[in-house]
């Protein structure tokens, strides 16, 4: 082999180098505008929503230094550790734990990486412990929060009472345990799929609680405006929310007598 053709050889692989070089960078750079794109665009939490039910509940909260909101009303009897929908920003969810913080619940709102709580399933961890005061604990979420707060108790159902389900449905098998399960969502729910709801409803155990909201939405049971999909809502944003609050508060706090019988809507 003479030298001219070795070198051509070396020249044609540094070229195909070169060449998967260049296709690799532009894929990570279009993996990498991608996921920018994706994960900046969420539901913003409505201010002016929020504001507006500052004077319906009157009850103050704090915010932690990892992001977390919370209401901790006095002499709370239990807790509730809360999980926000996919892609929804965790403060629309503030007028909905001020309704249950009303009722008398510890209110617990975790911020998630990215707005995902499919990346963070254990972040509930260490929050009990924070609040040994309260005897009693449930977790719950919006949607894919739901869903991953199910996840969660696969694991950890010994620490809790029971598990809330707001527009969600748990692909994580609980039937076996002892939890009370409360699942609400709304008659005109346009993005929880019906069909996986049925399906995993055998997840659950079998004195499960379910309440449908009659006009209620997908979207209502946080403040973040409309969402993508979702139905045509007959109830207020307002009603929706109170609605909600008081089956949680019948539920979390009927348990040891204080609260009352739940009620179909």
């Amino acid at each position: 082999m003479t030298d001219e053709l070795v070198l051509l050889q070396k020249k044609k692989k540094r070229r195909k180098r070169l060449i998967a070089w260049i296709c690799v960078t532009m894929a990570l750079v279009l993996l990498f505008g991608v996921c920018t794109w994706y994960l900046g665009d969420y539901y913003r939490a409505d201010r002016a929503a929020i504001e507006a039910y500052a004077p319906i509940y009157e009850m103050d909260f704090y915010v932690r230094e990892n992001g977390s909101v919370v209401f901790e009303p006095e002499n709370a009897v239990a807790g509730l550790i809360f999980y926000p929908g996919g892609k929804v920003e965790h403060t629309a969810y503030i007028p909905l734990m001020a309704a249950c913080a009303k009722e008398g619940i510890l209110c617990v709102i975790v911020e998630m990486p990215f707005r995902l709580a499919v990346l963070d399933t254990n972040a509930a961890d260490g929050i009990r412990e924070d609040f040994p005061n309260v005897k009693n604990w449930y977790i719950g979420g919006h949607s894919l929060g739901g869903s991953m707060a199910a996840s969660y108790l696969k694991k950890n159902a010994e620490g809790f009472d029971g598990l809330i389900l707001l527009g969600a449905y748990a692909t994580a098998d609980l039937s076996e345990t002892e939890l009370q399960v409360l699942s609400i969502y709304g008659s005109e729910d346009g993005v929880m799929n019906r069909e996986k709801y049925e399906k995993y409803k055998g997840n659950l155990p079998d004195d499960l609680i379910e309440v449908e909201l009659i006009g209620g939405c997908h979207a209502y049971f946080g403040a973040y405006g409309e969402q993508k999909g979702d139905g045509t809502p007959i109830l207020s944003q307002q009603e929706q929310i109170s609605l909600t609050a008081e089956q949680i508060g019948a539920l979390v706090l009927g348990k040891d007598g204080h609260g009352c019988p739940l009620k179909e809507s």
